[in-house]
């Protein structure tokens, strides 16, 4: 039975990296789910969102972006399906709040719990496999809370919290060494937003800017071996976009983003360094191949209607996840439905291909400062 958890543990951790997996020397990480696109706005985008307008989403991309929102508070929950080509009951949901604070709505306060259902699994030992073990129900889930606040008109920054909870042992009690993975995390994000101003022709124009590091803590500890801990997804991510408002009610909008995973990844033998996160960090920018990309192109009317798509690549010597993404969002008085599809685009299989994700955002509160400004 030890075998066939330590099989098991491996299965778990990389199940969320599935896509990244079948490369040369990946990197790989502890709570994975932590890197997978919540919202079907941003899977439309190329799943990017650091400098993307603000959204109902922007908990997981960069709270930051909050105090620029066209409401005073929204709420939002997304669905996900994971390998949906192999199985029906492993998926993702996300649930987020935000508010703003103070009378100039210059400041913001939000949360958000983002849940990893792995489904039920079937546990059978080596020696004899025609013989269940037991079942068990493996899961993950995170809760952030978040301060944002404006330090100039057009700049932002903000501070997130986050606890994380890794259980890939699913509550099955046996002498194994398996057990629930706690952790903490912070993140510190940046976001620029200008004023609408003369652009090309007699269109006017907006530029956005954003940045954040991500998922900032101590690793996760399954085992209790101090060797064997796992990196949290720590990250970096760095993007920049235009807006161009054709006239009052149509715009387009086009975003480029570079994001890269602040972990230490295995040497030629195999084997992933055992530093403090400070020193993986440094020892991280030695992978030059760790560095993903992203561009996205959304087209909305009103504020009432958008088209969207995007591309995502990364270095196939880290995973070679390279796919085209198509989206919708449909808005309606309050309420607000985004979906997204992914197309492959590479050998590599991803576990969203033919996925189809769903979004949906309640705007609570009333208009903010920022329509007539932005």
């Amino acid at each position: 039975m030890k075998l066939t958890k330590k099989l098991f543990l491996g299965l778990s951790i990389g199940i969320g990296s599935l896509a990244m997996a079948q490369s040369t020397n990946p990197v790989l990480t502890g709570a994975p789910f932590l890197r997978i696109s919540p919202d079907a706005r941003a899977g439309g985008l190329g799943d990017q969102g650091v400098a993307t307008s603000a959204d109902a989403f922007s908990q997981f991309w960069n709270a930051s972006k909050y105090p620029f929102s066209r409401n005073t508070s929204s709420a939002a929950v997304s669905y996900t399906p994971w390998m949906g080509k192999l199985t029906n009951d492993v998926f993702l949901m996300y649930l987020g709040f935000n508010t703003m604070l103070g009378e100039e709505d210059r400041s913001s306060l939000s949360a958000s719990i983002y849940y990893f259902n792995m489904g039920e699994v079937d546990l059978r030992s080596l020696e004899t496999p025609e013989l269940s073990s037991g079942t068990i129900k493996p899961n993950e889930f995170s809760i952030d809370l978040a301060y944002a606040l404006k330090l100039s008109d057009t700049y932002s920054m903000a501070v997130t919290g986050r606890f994380i909870r890794s259980d890939l042992s699913g509550g099955f009690n046996t002498d194994s060494s398996l057990k629930p993975a706690n952790s903490f995390a912070v993140d510190v994000s940046g976001y620029l937003q200008t004023y609408k101003h003369t652009s090309f022709g007699d269109y006017e124009g907006r530029v956005r800017a954003g940045w954040a590091i991500q998922n900032l803590g101590p690793r996760l500890d399954y085992t209790g071996d101090e060797n064997s801990r796992s990196y949290l997804p720590t990250s970096f991510r760095l993007g920049a976009g235009y807006d161009l408002f054709l006239d009052e009610v149509n715009k387009v909008g086009v975003t480029l983003e570079a994001s890269k995973l602040l972990v230490p990844g295995p040497d030629s033998a195999g084997n992933v360094p055992n530093v403090g996160v400070i020193e993986g960090i440094g020892k991280s920018f030695s992978n030059k191949e760790s560095i993903m990309y992203s561009g996205s192109v959304e087209y909305s009317y009103d504020n009432a209607f958008a088209v969207r798509t995007g591309f995502f690549r990364e270095s196939e010597l880290q995973g070679g996840r390279q796919y085209a993404t198509v989206g919708v969002g449909l808005n309606y008085n309050s309420f607000g439905l985004d979906l997204s599809y992914l197309v492959n685009t590479s050998k590599v299989n991803s576990a969203l291909d033919n996925t189809l994700r769903f979004g949906l955002t309640w705007n609570i509160g009333e208009e903010s400062y920022n329509n007539e400004d932005y």
